[in-house]
């Protein structure tokens, strides 16, 4: 059975869309063209 109140006190909202995309703007994604870039720059030396 729930125990509404501790559910309660552990309920986190989620973020809106701007702050989504703001969290994701300050993070260092490293992409597949990334990756593909730093694995030729390793050939070429």
């Amino acid at each position: 059975m729930l125990d509404f109140e501790t559910e309660l006190a552990r309920f986190k909202p989620s973020l809106e869309v701007g702050e989504v995309e703001e969290a994701i703007a300050r993070e260092d994604l490293t992409d597949m063209t990334d990756l593909v870039t730093e694995f030729l720059k390793g050939r070429n030396e």
